[in-house]
């Protein structure tokens, strides 16, 4: 197993990747942090990691607050004894607005979330990661990829991110800590689902049309599904990626090459 005897924290824990992530880390042999604002899906997470016969604690925060990050930290060390994988899964996308017309404020929450959110759960976690020459991973977006419309102030953040990820590579390779991003594109699951049949609703086509519209020029034909991108995010974390850090993943079913 990859992860065997391992402690991960997870943080942005619902009812997709974050689910995916949680309970195939505890499929490979860990025992589980799962976070998220929402207590919505938490303690069905700590259930699903339970039956897995694993360890799991469940911790409410918002990655935006310094407070709870340190809360966060505190409470897995506490349970657990130390954090071996830190994965940052929680973002802010906010609403689809042109820059001449979007409220600068809600660009300046996704930087908060996604890129200082960041920053934040490292330095909280950062002493567990050293002690245990642990490893970080960073979800990020096919936004920094190829530029969707119009969502400027996450794609913003992600960026910022991105960078953050190759900046801690760099200062905390020293201590054995490794960081490396993931960056997921079109992923099949309830979001993108409902996406499809609100606009096969508003006359867009059938949600398979939009889905095989979508998919005709990918390499694979098929966009990935949350567990596929979860496995990116495991192997990462683990072991058998020990000699990988400041690198990018993709896993978009060969939408694109980079």
């Amino acid at each position: 197993m990859l992860l065997d005897g391992k402690v991960a924290v997870v943080v942005g824990t619902g009812p997709g990747l974050g689910k995916a992530i949680a309970v195939g880390a505890a499929k490979e042999g860990a025992d589980v942090v799962v976070a998220a604002r929402s207590a919505e899906w938490l303690d069905t997470l700590t259930s699903d990691v339970r039956e897995l016969g694993r360890k799991s604690l469940a911790v409410r925060m918002d990655v935006s607050s310094p407070d709870d990050c340190a809360r966060l930290a505190r409470e897995a060390t506490s349970q657990f004894g130390g954090i071996d994988v830190l994965v940052h899964n929680a973002y802010f996308d906010g609403p689809a607005a042109r820059f001449e017309d979007a409220d600068l404020g809600l660009w300046r929450r996704a930087v908060e979330v996604n890129a200082f959110g960041g920053l934040q759960l490292v330095r909280a976690c950062l002493e567990s990661l050293k002690d245990r020459k642990g490893s970080i991973v960073l979800v990020n977006s096919r936004q920094i990829r190829s530029l969707g419309h119009p969502r400027g102030g996450y794609a913003m953040s992600k960026a910022a991110l991105f960078i953050a990820g190759q900046v801690l590579a760099k200062e905390l390779g020293a201590y054995g800590v490794r960081v490396n991003t993931v960056v997921p594109g079109w992923m099949w699951g309830p979001a993108v689902e409902g996406y499809f049949e609100a606009q096969s609703a508003n006359g867009g086509g059938s949600v398979q049309e939009q889905y095989d519209e979508v998919v005709r020029d990918f390499a694979l034909r098929r966009m990935p599904t949350p567990a596929d991108v979860a496995d990116a995010v495991l192997f990462l974390a683990s072991s058998r990626a020990g000699a990988i850090t400041g690198q990018s993943l993709d896993v978009n079913a060969g939408e694109s090459f980079n």
